[in-house]
């Protein structure tokens, strides 16, 4: 694992931790490296709940509850899906705050308007959602970790942030 993702995932548990509170994620691009990341830190079950992997649509819809016409409309790299993501994994009500991310992990499969490294990731919890959208360089592996450690980073600053 990457050393900076690595630290990251520490310095979010300690700040969930602290705030006693539990996060989940769901994840398309990254494949899971979110959620291995975070629980690769000791004592991470004192703040993770639960993780999904949704890669295709039908998962994204099947177990998050994304709109398909919100799919059919803008794609699944785009805010609005990972906004309905984070509310999919909240309905669980096994977790304060969710993370989702989706993006174009290459080197394949990108657009024009949507190429290769554009990532969605978005965070929130049942009052608001934190919503970006990222250009990364690289090759898939290099965009899939910065994909991971902008969420991570994202979310110690949402939680810093919370009222």
């Amino acid at each position: 694992m990457d050393q900076n993702l690595g630290i990251n995932a520490e310095n979010l548990g300690k700040i969930l931790l602290k705030n006693q509170l539990f996060i989940s994620f769901a994840e398309s691009c990254t494949g899971g490296l979110l959620g291995s990341s975070l629980i690769s830190v000791p004592g991470s079950s004192k703040w993770v709940s639960q993780g999904f992997v949704t890669y295709s649509n039908i998962a994204k819809i099947k177990f998050l509850g994304v709109n398909k016409q919100t799919l059919k409309d803008y794609g699944a790299v785009d805010t609005k899906v990972t906004d309905e993501m984070v509310k999919g994994v909240l309905k669980y009500d096994l977790a304060d705050i969710a993370i989702a991310i989706s993006g174009v992990a290459g080197p394949t499969g990108g657009s024009k308007s949507k190429p290769v490294g554009t990532v969605c990731i978005s965070i929130g919890n049942n009052d608001e959602i934190l919503s970006k959208q990222h250009f990364f360089q690289g090759d898939r592996n290099q965009v899939r970790t910065q994909s991971a450690e902008t969420a991570i980073i994202d979310s110690i600053n949402f939680i810093k942030n919370i009222d």
